[in-house]
């Protein structure tokens, strides 16, 4: 059973930048995709962005030329890294990792951006 332990999460002033990590507790290569999705209160979860094994990105509008996504894979790790960051990015981030079959997720870290 594969655990996701996401950090980095915290409170900032709007315009500041956070990076979140997601620590593997296995090997990051056996998935296919590995992904941040946020959740903010009484909204949807959405994709923030996603990786894939061959390092394709995607990113959702809200968050493009802002946000960037990567993975290390010799530390079992994917990183967002949030910048220019806005009070609408305020929600709880979560780590998401797949392969065929089976879905992981975190337990989540809060992002709160207000001045």
């Amino acid at each position: 059973q594969v655990q996701l332990v996401e950090s980095g999460g915290g409170l900032v002033q709007p315009g500041g930048s956070l990076r979140l990590s997601c620590a593997a507790s296995g090997s990051i290569s056996s998935f296919y995709v590995m992904g941040w999705y946020r959740q903010a209160p009484g909204k949807q979860r959405e994709l923030v962005a996603h990786i894939t094994s061959t390092e394709y990105t995607n990113f959702a509008d809200s968050v493009k030329g802002r946000f960037t996504i990567s993975r290390d894979i010799a530390k079992n790790t994917v990183y967002l890294q949030m910048n220019s960051l806005k009070p609408e990015d305020t929600a709880v981030y979560y780590c998401n990792a797949a392969k065929i079959g089976t879905i992981y997720w975190g337990q989540g870290t809060q992002v709160t951006v207000s001045s």
